[in-house]
């Protein structure tokens, strides 16, 4: 009997390690065209002046950003940073990184890397939800310093048109783009502020995300969200 039974779970696991190999090749995209023209442009995606907030020039704003350009650089194919302020003068910094090929090394640097990295403290990493009129965003949410600087920030991460809040998520998603023959992308957006007060920080990082995404596309929302079809879209008549 115990002779029967080891060959049964041999034979299961032989059946279960095929199945996962058939998966792993079925679910492995094409190689990306380095000369195909890219989905979207973050420069001209997001509006530099929407809602109650607008962009702050270049030169007159010193910002310390922990995610470095070289770094961005060699991760990303296309990196946005600015800064903007509203009517009473709170600031809002956005950072937005998108790779066309989330494979192996071009996989996410996440901010509770890069932060600690360039000399930041964490002092808590939490799972959130932005809630807006176009659905929720599974989100985590940051509180970080610098010496004197308290710098909380809201992060969410998609890969193709969907927000994923785990490693685990993120695999099956890449698998199902695979499948249909699709390399993976991912974005990560990023919305910090300078702020003692976090629950106020995060209370604005909310009002701004939801501003931005009332003033752009629903095609160029879902891209931005990862809330895939937009829920208030009417089908025409």
């Amino acid at each position: 009997m115990q002779a029967v039974k080891a060959i049964r779970v041999s034979v299961l696991m032989t059946c279960l390690m095929a199945g996962a190999f058939v998966a792993g090749v079925a679910g492995r995209p094409p190689v990306r065209d380095p000369a195909a023209a890219p989905k979207f442009v973050l420069e001209t995606l997001v509006p530099k002046q929407f809602g109650g907030w607008h962009e702050l020039p270049a030169q007159g704003v010193q910002v310390v950003n922990p995610q470095t350009k070289a770094l961005l650089d060699k991760i990303y194919s296309q990196t946005l940073t600015r800064t903007y302020a509203n009517a009473s003068g709170y600031r809002i910094m956005l950072s937005m990184a998108y790779g066309d090929d989330q494979r192996g090394d071009l996989q996410a640097h996440k901010p509770e890397t890069c932060y600690p990295a360039q000399g930041f403290t964490l002092h808590s990493n939490n799972p959130a939800q932005l809630v807006t009129p176009f659905g929720a965003i599974s989100t985590r949410q940051l509180s970080t310093s610098l010496g004197q600087r308290r710098e909380p920030l809201t992060y969410w991460f998609t890969v193709g048109e969907t927000a994923v809040k785990s490693r685990l998520q993120q695999r099956v998603v890449e698998i199902k783009m695979g499948l249909t023959g699709q390399v993976p992308d991912g974005l990560l957006v990023r919305i910090s502020s300078i702020d003692d007060s976090t629950s106020r920080a995060y209370s604005v990082q909310d009002a701004f995300a939801t501003d931005l995404l009332t003033a752009v596309s629903a095609t160029d929302r879902a891209r931005l969200s990862g809330l895939g079809a937009d829920p208030l879209a009417k089908t025409p008549s």
